[in-house]
């Protein structure tokens, strides 16, 4: 018999990303960003290889990591404006949690389903993060795939990949409601 739970079914439904630059102080401390990375860590993960691990950028990491971006597009040849989109969410954040992923030799458990666990942990991240009271929302952006900067700003090895940054902290204003998939176009039910 089912055992349903109305509160966290009732927060799915509803769950809503805030936009990185809406994301102000105040920010989690340590002892409260904890139980949201434990939570995090429950992802699912076949083999328990945790293919994934966490770096927590504080405010001294997000300015540099901002200078790092725009060094990097300009050595890049990148435009004014993509540059400055690339370290946007360094300058403006205040808190972030790169979820890496950080796969492991397996023959049992295939590359692609550690790539979808590390994708799983910036979900479950961003879920906890919310379900905490915080603003958060995912983002990546060309930095995260830069090897260059996230080897050289993150410390990322060579096998490594930036699955996604989540960001966190106290929303400014509550987001409009955006549009929903539509349920009967991407679902197909199969009976036989």
């Amino acid at each position: 018999m089912p055992d349903p739970n109305p509160a966290a079914m009732a927060f799915m439904l509803s769950r809503r990303s805030r936009p990185a630059k809406s994301l102000q102080r105040p920010i989690p401390s340590n002892a409260e960003l904890l139980p949201i990375l434990t939570a995090a860590g429950r992802t699912p993960d076949h083999g328990k290889l945790e293919p994934w691990r966490f770096i927590v950028l504080q405010s001294a990491a997000m300015d540099r990591l901002a200078a790092l971006a725009r060094e990097r597009g300009e050595a890049l040849g990148y435009d004014g404006e993509k540059t400055e989109k690339g370290a946007a969410q360094f300058v403006t954040g205040e808190l972030a949690v790169v979820v890496v992923e950080a796969q492991k030799p397996s023959e049992k458990v295939p590359a692609i389903e550690q790539i979808y666990s590390a994708g799983a942990a910036c979900l479950a991240l961003l879920n906890a993060a919310l379900a905490s009271g915080w603003g958060a929302n995912w983002l990546s952006g060309w930095p995260s795939h830069d090897r260059n900067f996230v080897e050289t700003g993150l410390g990322l090895s060579a096998q490594e990949r930036v699955a996604g940054i989540i960001h966190i902290g106290t929303e400014k204003a509550a987001p409009p409601e955006r549009p929903r998939p539509d349920l009967d176009a991407i679902t197909t039910w199969v009976d036989a």
